[in-house]
């Protein structure tokens, strides 16, 4: 096996991500994480870590290409729903350097990134997914007409992680928490991306009360379908699993293959989706690791391996796949020493 180079962007708290990648090398190479916070907790475990701006700053990109230069990067994986429209716009550039970039085409992205999309995608498929409003007036004209009923989820439309999410149980509620999450999204991180049309930048849906899942659905690296990896969500914690079973279940696996041929993602895309009276309703999908992976890998998917394979041009894949059903497992804090 060849030294392989990955360059983990925006690596933040996935310390999991980077220990499965360093496993997966075994010494064939390294793994250098960058982020705008040295004392971030996923660079104590890199092989090298970096220091680069914002995500929006200007000298963000070349900060990353200077890495791509110096460490001999051979792929870049970013772990963050922000920084994938910017990288996406940069990727040409990138990979002139020599160094693959592990991300969706811009359309997916897109899609992913802005929850309305996202619904409309959904419906265009023919995948069922909660009733979903862009305004309040549209969403009260629903509740009148009897299409529409409380408990709501009043969300950002571009968000990440479950930030800013509340539930309205009445119209005063409804009408209060729309306008504290229209201050609130532009005062947060949030806000550069809602900025592209701010007034409709909330959205009211539907709050579907069924068994609640996660699937890592994996495409190849020119966007084949390969298969899917399903976690029952036990306990959340901060927007992400925080504790699953995992499952295998023929009708999720088909869902999944109808929206990996729709979107044609590379790599790993987690989604979320209920579970309800005999249908599944499909929330949410981020083209990227999620949260939710490490439970898929436990129960046997390594991915960070078939990532190394595919960058090398190996399809040999399938003994990297020993995916079982119900296998639970639960996440935990540890300390990490931080050198100042």
């Amino acid at each position: 096996m060849k030294n392989t180079n990955i360059l983990f962007t925006c690596a933040g708290r996935r310390n999991y991500l980077i220990n499965y990648f360093k496993e997966s090398l075994n010494g064939n190479g390294k793994v250098v994480a960058v982020d705008m916070q040295l004392s971030a907790p996923a660079l104590v475990d890199a092989d090298i870590a970096r220091k680069v701006p914002s995500i929006y700053d200007s000298a963000y990109i070349p900060a990353l290409k200077e890495v791509i230069k110096e460490e001999n990067i051979d792929a870049v994986i970013s772990l963050n729903d922000l920084e994938l429209p910017i990288l996406s716009k940069h990727r040409k550039e990138l990979e002139n350097l020599g160094a693959r970039v592990i991300i969706s085409n811009p359309d997916t992205i897109a899609i992913a990134f802005d929850k309305w999309r996202t619904f409309t995608f959904f419906k265009s498929i023919g995948i069922d997914t909660p009733k979903t409003y862009l305004t309040i007036q549209d969403a009260l004209d629903a509740i009148q007409n009897s299409e529409l009923h409380y408990p709501l989820i009043i969300k950002p439309r571009w968000g990440s992680a479950s930030i800013s999410i509340d539930i309205a149980e009445n119209e005063e509620e409804l009408m209060l928490a729309y306008k504290l999450q229209h201050l609130k999204v532009q005062k947060s991180i949030l806000k550069n991306a809602s900025s592209e049309d701010i007034e409709k930048s909330i959205l009211i849906q539907e709050k579907i009360d069924g068994e609640e899942y996660g699937i890592d659905i994996l495409n190849d690296l020119e966007g084949n379908h390969y298969n899917s990896f399903v976690r029952k969500k036990l306990a959340m914690r901060s927007g992400e699993t925080d504790k699953a079973v995992s499952v295998i279940d023929d009708k999720f696996s088909e869902i999944a293959k109808i929206i990996a041929k729709n979107t044609k993602h590379v790599g790993n895309m987690d989604c979320d989706f209920f579970f309800k009276d005999d249908k599944v309703y499909y929330l949410e999908m981020n083209p990227r690791f999620g949260g939710g992976y490490p439970f898929s890998h436990e129960a046997g998917i390594n991915t960070p391996a078939i990532y190394i394979s595919w960058i090398n041009g190996d399809i040999d894949i399938d003994k990297f796949n020993k995916f079982s059903a119900g296998l639970m497992f639960s996440k935990c804090d540890r300390m990490m020493p931080i050198k100042l």
